[in-house]
Order: C-alpha cells, then structure tokens, then sequence
C-alpha cells in the first residue's frame, strides 16, 4: 500500500502538485473507466444484456454512446490544459535546457490526447507518469509496493535473459571467426600493440632498471646475490681447473675461496650494470633487430595463444549464461515462513 511521506511532502513544497496529481488521477480513472464501458457497451453481448435487464439505461445512454467523441472531447480539454500548463510551469522553473524539450520529453500526453481507440490506451501512462513524478520528490515510495516489486524482478528477468543471449552470440560469433584463421594476432600486433610500443618500452625500461637498483640495494638485492653467490660457488667447485687448487697446502682453499668471491661480485655488478644501462631505445632497438627474423608461427605460438583467448571466451559464456534470476527467486521463497502458527 503507498504511503504518503508527509515530512517529504513539506519539505519539497510540492503540495500543490500532489493536490493537481490526485484530480488529474481521479480524472484520468473516471475518463478510462468510461472508455472501457463504451466499449463493452458496443459489443452485442452487453449490449443485449443490458437492454435486457436495464431498458432504461440503454434509452439514457444511446445518445452518449452516439456522441461519445463530444464526451471524451472535454476530457481532452482537460488533460490538454493540464499538460500546458505543467508546460510553462517548466519553462518558469528552467526544468530543461531547452523550452521545447517538454513536449518530447512528454509525449505520451501527446499522443493519449489523440481520441482514437489504441491511442487513448497512452493515458495509461499519464498514470505511472504522475506516480513516479511522485516517487522522484520522495512523496511516495514505489519501491515498497508488491506490484512494483512484481514488475521489477520480472522485468530484470527479461533483460538479463534477453543480454545474456547477445552476449553468448557475439561471443560464439567471435569464436567462429577465430577458428576460421582470423588474423588476431596480427591485428592485435599492428593495430594495438606496435603504436604503443614506445610507451610499453618506456615502461619495460623503468622496470628493468628498478630491478638493477633493486639488485645493487644492500637490503633488497641480498636475496639475488645469496643465489648468485651459491650458483658462482657451484661453478667454481665443480670445475676440474679450479679443483686442483685444493691440492696447493695452506693456500689452496683461500685462493678458491677469494677467487668464488671475486666472480660473485663480478656477475652481480655485471647484472647491475646490465640492468642500468638499458634503455627504452636499446630495448626498441632490440625487438626492432634482434626479433625480426623470429615468427611465432614457427613453434604454434600463435596456435596456443589462439586456445587460449578461445577457452577465456568458453567461460565467459558460462558465467553470462548463468541465470542469477533463479537463485534470487529460490532466496526470496526460503525467506518466505512456511510454518503456520497453531490455532
């Protein structure tokens, strides 16, 4: 049941309105309800049963039926009135950039105003006009209401129903011309990544030299030069040259040990320097140069990269084709209390 927010009401100054809003529905109601009675009333069946049971009724009303159009004409004049005035009202109030949006953006008032059959059915909307002209100022709330509810979830059932199967066509669409040999590859590569290629290198540049820095950090760069240290250590043990010095008294192990040590700090300061040194033009010189003559195509990257967007868009699909609106529905009926209270 709608409930009238009285607090709202004052504050929004809006009292007048509410009070044209409810003659314009007390109007709009007696107008519609009389439509649909001359209507019933042309049909042979309620026509026959009037004359029937109420002779009277069809003596007063035949010459109404006969002249409805003069009837329906004053409340014409009334809905027209109405809507010119809300019209200058909104040109008073500056509601739209423009003086002559009002109409368009109105005009179902417009064309209800029209006394033919299937467009008088737009007074309809002059309704739901008002009651939402209502729930905008807070006056009333929609939202609380079981009808609207209604028609919300139902209404979002369509829309997600109707989207989820474009969306599932275009992807399947996409895939067909992806396993038809689609060049997306080469249009990601020409058409995406080569004119922002100098910013990816600019990018790659930063990273690298922060990984130098990183690596030259007492703090950061210990756990790089442990590694370094014990891979060096590795090397310089298993190698037959350097086993031989063990064999020297005294200072054989010392000489293997500065010399493990001496290559640690030589291939960390290598890395260092290496990381450093590279910038965005070396590194663009380098894909330029030292990538040309490799292909892809040659070990099925491009194959594998293939399956791979292929089986990205496979669970797309499965989770647009997911129908939420179920398991809203099925959380909505176990909220509902199903036991009965005993009488």
């Amino acid at each position: 049941m709608l409930r009238v927010n009285r607090e709202n009401l004052r504050n929004s100054h809006e009292t007048p309105w509410l009070v044209l809003d409810l003659v314009m529905l007390g109007v709009l109601f007696i107008n519609l309800a009389w439509l649909i009675f001359d209507s019933l009333y042309a049909t042979d069946f309620i026509y026959g049963q009037l004359d029937a049971h109420f002779p009277a009724l069809i003596d007063t009303y035949d010459p109404v039926h006969n002249n409805f159009l003069l009837v329906d004409l004053v409340f014409i004049g009334i809905f027209f009135t109405e809507f010119c005035f809300r019209w200058i009202v909104a040109v008073v109030r500056k509601e739209h950039l423009r003086w002559y949006f009002f109409p368009f953006l109105h005009w179902y008032d417009i064309v209800g105003l029209i006394p033919t059959g299937p467009t008088r059915l737009f007074r309809f909307l002059r309704i739901l006009s008002i009651l939402h002209r209502l729930h905008k100022y807070k006056i009333i709330n929609l939202n609380e209401t079981a009808i609207f509810r209604f028609f919300a979830f139902y209404a979002d059932v369509f829309v997600e129903e109707l989207s989820d199967r474009i969306v599932v066509k275009v992807l399947s669409d996409a895939q067909k011309d992806i396993s038809a040999g689609s060049p997306l590859l080469d249009d990601i590569n020409e058409q995406v990544l080569a004119p922002r290629r100098p910013v990816i290198t600019q990018w790659l540049a930063g990273v690298i030299n922060h990984l130098g820095q990183s690596l030259n950090s007492d703090e950061h760069g210990e756990v790089i030069r442990e590694h370094v240290r014990k891979s060096v250590g590795k090397a310089v043990r298993e190698n037959a040259q350097v086993s031989t010095l063990n064999y020297l008294p005294v200072i054989g192990k010392t000489i293997e040990n500065t010399l493990e040590a001496s290559v640690t700090d030589i291939v960390t300061k290598s890395l260092v320097n290496l990381l450093n040194d590279l910038d965005s033009d070396r590194i663009d010189h380098f894909i330029s140069v030292g990538l040309h003559d490799y292909t892809p195509s040659a070990d099925a990257l491009d194959k594998e990269v293939l399956n791979v967007v292929n089986e990205c868009i496979e669970l797309v699909k499965a989770h647009v084709s997911q129908q939420r609106w179920k398991s809203e529905l099925l959380k909505k009926e176990s909220a509902i209390p199903t036991d009965r209270p005993e009488g």
